[in-house]
């Protein structure tokens, strides 16, 4: 059924599922934006919007069953390192074009830092940021060039949850 059987166990899938449907609040096998929100950890989280979009990939506006399992694999401690950090990098990249641009990066960094700090301020860390990773200077920062960004962060290890 699902080619995340290495990531999640079957008895995962089954625990995912109970879940699943007791989050489909609606019974319309899907979860929509209300009902993922009602997900504590989630509804605090200031990227809320931005994982609800990483797990609807085909951008129908709810998240079906296949769709939560794939999104939540990249948060297993089975999952890999390059998986975790290919979803961060879905984080940023908001239009899904491969790549991060200046304004995807300031936007998704208010979503993080509110008005703790004014916009100009802002705009220069994206602007620091953008310059120091984007290696082949074309204006935006590719997987490859994030890659080597976080290389020494410890990204991969906070998005790891130890069960489901």
């Amino acid at each position: 059924m699902l080619s995340l059987s290495v990531i999640v166990s079957a008895e995962e899938i089954q625990r995912l599922y109970k879940r699943f449907m007791k989050l489909d609040k609606d019974k319309s096998g899907s979860i929509d934006k209300d009902e993922f929100l009602s997900i504590p950890q989630i509804a605090n989280n200031p990227l809320a919007s931005r994982m609800i979009a990483i797990f609807d990939e085909d951008g129908g506006g709810d998240v079906d069953f296949h769709e939560f399992i794939k999104g939540l694999s990249a948060f297993s401690a089975r999952g890999n390192k390059r998986e975790k950090l290919e979803f961060a990098f879905k984080v940023y990249d908001m239009d899904r074009d491969g790549f991060i641009s200046n304004g995807e990066l300031f936007l998704v960094l208010k979503m993080m830092v509110g008005n703790n700090l004014k916009d100009n301020q802002l705009q220069q860390i994206v602007d620091k940021t953008i310059m120091e990773a984007d290696k082949d200077m074309d204006g935006k920062i590719s997987f490859d060039e994030f890659l080597i960004m976080v290389e020494n962060t410890d990204v991969a290890n906070k998005m790891t949850l130890e069960t489901f």
